[in-house]
């Protein structure tokens, strides 16, 4: 005979079947996700090199996919108009470095030699001129005071009357004593840290083929990579998830795109504002200013110190000129050229570009120097849509999403993808995929 269930146990079981709790797989799960997590971040970390290094090579493959179009228009296929844009471009690059090698070649030799004589004029053009300056920067003030020289100290007699001699002082290690020193040391600790990838020849030319390989890849068949991303996410968050990453690709490809065009410019407006000025090494110091300018804010006034300091060889004057030529230079590259070129496809404040520069750049020298502003571009253009649009309810900036004669043609990321209801999970998958490939192209 089966014994009915009283009531107060029905309930008591219907409690305990509600109660919101960790169960034993529950925290199975939760351990073992959060142990990949950590893993996935320890492998990150010790691939950081190799993974910021293939960042740029999909951020050039953005790019190579634009000329890839061009190139499809004339009924080249993107297998071989890929190859050839990268191809192109390196050669255009080795004629251009053919044509100004020598002279290149030439005036860095003199660059080497002249700097340091420069530095050491600076310095005695400080110390000649007492103040906060000299303060500052290694005036005769600091300069010509010798340090203290601590009286010999007398033994210590002990309770039994017996006296101790003191423990020898410590060697104390002078400072550099010229400014050129000091420079010299702080230039080659600050080099080791920030290039140490430079120590090895082998690690430049491996980065550089993976760069070029990653672009070509990318570049020829993004709809492959396209699709590889939209499975990662459910059928039903497919359609926004599209429309992120069409603005990420196309953020990032004007933004290449952009800091090719500026490097040229401001290569060759330095250069020949140099050459009107004077400055010895001129060529040199603007190829220097358009390589550094590829790092937004930071390489600008990197470049524009040897130029000062070469400057400074004739007179403190022309020095003065320099720096406000390189100063007149850097605003209207920033209010005319690259407001021109972007089309306000890139809204960053100023304060937190610089702040993530300065971390990435402490945190993987140069090279996350280089991908600072693009990586903060992959993070600020999801906040805006998702979070900004999705769940505050504010209007972001849209990146603007014409065509652009200097970046080639950038579909309509909302007219690329199919609606939410339309078809099946499996034909809408593949509509998102195929349709929203061409902007990543």
């Amino acid at each position: 005979m089966v014994r009915p269930t009283r009531r107060h146990e029905l309930g008591a079981a219907e409690r305990r079947a509600r109660m919101v709790g960790w169960r034993s797989g529950d925290v199975l799960r939760a351990t073992a996700l959060v142990t990949s997590y950590l893993l996935a971040l320890a492998l990150v970390w010790v691939a950081r090199d190799i993974v910021l290094t293939a960042f740029l090579g999909v951020l050039f493959g953005l790019a190579v996919g634009a000329g890839a179009d061009r190139l499809a228009r004339l009924r080249i296929p993107r297998g071989i108009g890929a190859p050839l844009v990268v191809f192109g471009f390196l050669g255009a690059l080795f004629g251009i470095g053919a044509a100004i090698a020598p002279t290149v070649r030439e005036q860095s030799v003199e660059l080497r030699t002249r700097v340091p004589e420069a530095v050491d004029r600076i310095e005695a053009w400080v110390n000649a001129r007492p103040g906060v300056a000299g303060l500052f920067l290694g005036g005769h003030e600091v300069a010509a005071r010798p340090p203290a020289a601590r009286p010999p100290a007398a033994s210590l007699p002990t309770a039994a009357g017996r006296r101790v001699a003191p423990a020898p002082a410590a060697p104390t290690v002078d400072p550099p004593s010229t400014l050129r020193e000091r420079v010299t040391e702080q230039l080659s600790g600050a080099a080791r840290y920030l290039f140490p990838f430079l120590s090895s020849t082998v690690t430049v030319a491996a980065g550089l083929f993976l760069i070029l390989v990653l672009a070509i890849y990318v570049g020829a068949d993004p709809a492959l990579y396209h699709a590889g991303l939209m499975h990662l996410f459910p059928h039903g968050a497919r359609d926004r998830a599209g429309v992120v990453l069409t603005r990420v690709a196309t953020v990032l490809r004007r933004w290449l795109v952009t800091q090719l065009i500026a490097m040229l410019t401001i290569g060759v407006v330095s250069t020949v504002t140099l050459l009107l000025l004077g400055v010895k090494a001129a060529v040199a110091l603007g190829v220097i200013a358009g390589l550094l300018e590829f790092v937004p804010t930071v390489g600008p006034i990197l470049s524009a110190v040897p130029a000062i300091a070469m400057g400074f060889l004739d007179s403190p004057q022309k020095a003065l000129t320099v720096g406000l030529a390189y100063l007149v230079i850097q605003q209207l590259e920033g209010h005319v050229l690259i407001p021109m070129l972007m089309k306000e496809g890139m809204d960053l404040p100023p304060a937190l570009t610089i702040v993530t520069q300065g971390v990435m750049a402490l945190l993987f020298g140069f090279l996350g120097l280089m991908v600072a502003v693009p990586l903060l571009a992959v993070v600020i253009v999801p906040i805006k849509l998702l979070y900004v649009e999705g769940v505050v309810g504010d209007a972001a900036p849209d990146v603007e999403a014409s065509d652009s004669p200097s970046l080639g043609p950038v579909l309509d990321p909302a007219a690329a993808l199919p609606t939410a209801g339309a078809g099946a999970p499996g034909e809408r998958s593949s509509a998102t995929t195929g349709s929203t490939a061409g902007t990543l192209s």
